[in-house]
């Protein structure tokens, strides 16, 4: 019997949502006026969806008098906060294209952005950590041309415009010109090499996606969801703001940006329902919760978990130690809205830990041989490509960026590597670029990774590639330890390896360290480990 291929589609009983993302917000304000809608449990406000609605339009009406309108982009740079969350909203309304804008940028990123974008007005908070945003914004507007207008957060001229009049006629007349197929967001990708890419969205991907994604996880009216990742990406925007908008639930901040105690704090007193992060940020709160916090998390049963492949032993613990017996985990890319694949509710442990779960309804997915294009078995490894109403309009102004990733029968070219079995499940085992080949064999780091995790004084590990004269590619590990545990060196860790891992896939090296670097939305950029780890080995090279 010929083998199943590596394809599945997601139907589902519920249809796609034809609104444009005003227009369904207006349908959930309608639907749930008085019901929490936004709570920023760092300064104590807290916004029902009447006033949320009252706030928003003032802001678009605001916007609209000062000339912004449909196709305009209007950057938007600050970590998270209610203002971000009403200026998603307030563009939106009026077709302006938000461009989102990562807190982590300096200086020569943001110029990047804004001249390639071609921002009209951005919305900035004054600084954020070390940034002094209004220095830097002064030292790149001369060589912006389209920037016409700058508007800093707290600012007397902010709360102007805040306290402004709603101009509810313009606004109908300016809903009955948008389309859902409009592009509505730009956001760039955090690429290894060169500037990042403009993924241009439209209502259509995001407002679906959002849905979908709530409507998998179980959302309704009475939902409170603690949202501590970056609004600036998809997650945030999307899997946050939006799932919980086309659901008439609660988005929660607990802080600018995120931190662990916080977090739980936050998740306690507004009595969430559910709560977002990626592992390394889960693993920072069950760190804290180990060293005697006590907050109640007994409200808890959902949540998401993205960005990096979930450790065993982490969901095991968060499942028993934080209540979140429904916890999702979700995969996906920028460039498809983002989430394509999603664990269900009901799902096993092994299965939200082994795979990235199924396909989303409405989608598509595939792998295949990333030479041939050709659909592999199931079983067998291949690139993950994904197709559907979640994939991006495109690379802003970006044609030929586009095309090498977008096919002509409009797969999305993931670079991932994935397996799908025979109940359609989808397991991640790495990028193809970080594929280790040493000696000729294919080494996939998350096989080692998930193996060192279940040594007791490991908090965290990852695998990459370093050139070797003889084999090509060896591997290296980086670990942080945890509190209280001696430093493991390479004959340890190869101890703990022997026996039990295949010879070639115990690493060469390894580099003890206090944190990894990290994407402004918690992923680690194993592309930065490899240039470290240049200068790390560099005369120190272990036998």
């Amino acid at each position: 019997m010929t083998a199943l291929p590596s394809y599945a589609s997601g139907g589902s009983e519920t249809p796609l949502l034809g609104d444009t993302i005003g227009g369904n917000f207006d349908r959930t304000v309608a639907a749930y006026p008085d019901r929490e809608a936004l709570v920023d449990f760092h300064s104590g406000q807290r916004w029902t969806y009447r006033l949320l609605a009252d706030a928003i339009d003032t802001l678009a009406t605001a916007f609209s008098m000062r000339g912004i309108g449909k196709g305009d982009r209007v950057g938007i740079w600050a970590p998270n906060c209610p203002e971000w969350f009403m200026v998603q909203y307030a563009t939106a309304k009026l077709g302006a294209i938000l461009v989102n804008i990562n807190p982590a940028y300096r200086t020569s990123e943001l110029e990047y952005v804004l001249r390639q974008a071609g921002v009209r007005m951005l919305i900035a908070a004054p600084a954020f950590k070390s940034s002094n945003y209004v220095a830097m914004i002064d030292e790149v507007r001369p060589n912006c041309p389209d920037l016409g207008q700058v508007l800093v957060l707290g600012t007397t001229e902010w709360e102007a415009l805040t306290r402004g009049a709603i101009d509810a006629d313009r606004l109908r007349e300016i809903a009955a010109t948008l389309s859902t197929d409009d592009p509505i967001n730009i956001q760039y990708t955090s690429g290894t090499t060169g500037f990042p890419k403009g993924a241009t969205l439209s209502h259509h991907n995001i407002l679906n996606n959002g849905y979908f994604v709530g409507e998998l996880c179980g959302y309704t009216e009475q939902d409170r969801i603690c949202v501590p990742v970056p609004f600036y990406h998809c997650f945030g925007m999307v899997m946050g703001n939006l799932a919980s908008t086309s659901h008439g639930a609660a988005v929660v901040i607990p802080a600018p940006s995120f931190d662990p105690a916080a977090t739980l704090e936050a998740v306690a007193a507004e009595q969430c329902t559910s709560l977002y992060g990626v592992p390394t940020m889960f693993i920072d709160m069950l760190t804290v919760l180990e060293a005697g916090a006590t907050p109640d998390l007994s409200t808890l049963r959902t949540g998401i978990m993205a960005g990096s492949p979930c450790p065993v032993e982490v969901m095991k613990r968060v499942i028993d130690r934080m209540g979140m017996g429904e916890v999702c985990i979700c995969y996906g890319m920028t460039e498809t809205s983002p989430v394509s694949t999603q664990t269900r509710r009901d799902d096993s442990i092994e299965r939200r830990t082994a795979t990235v779960g199924r396909v989303g309804p409405h989608l598509e997915v595939k792998i295949v041989d990333p030479v041939t294009g050709l659909t592999v078995p199931r079983g067998e490894p291949g690139e993950l490509c994904t197709r559907g109403y979640s994939v991006m309009v495109g690379y802003w102004e970006q044609a030929e960026k586009t095309a090498e990733t977008i096919d002509t029968a409009h797969w999305m070219h993931t670079g991932d590597i994935g397996v799908m079995d025979a109940d359609g499940y989808v397991a991640i085992t790495g990028r193809i670029k970080d594929m280790v080949i040493r000696g000729g064999e294919n080494i996939y780091p998350r096989e080692i990774e998930e193996f060192l995790y279940a040594h007791p004084d490991i908090l965290d590990a990852q695998v990459i590639g370093v050139p070797d004269p003889k084999y090509g590619e060896e591997l290296m590990v980086w670990i942080r330890m945890r509190d209280g545990a001696l430093p493991l060196d390479t004959e340890a860790v190869r101890e703990f390896c022997t026996g039990r891992l295949a010879h070639f896939k115990i690493p060469r090296y390894v580099h003890v360290a206090d944190e990894f670097p990290m994407t402004v939305t918690g992923k680690v950029r194993k592309a930065q480990m490899r240039e470290l780890a240049t200068d790390l080995l560099r005369g120190s090279r272990q036998p």
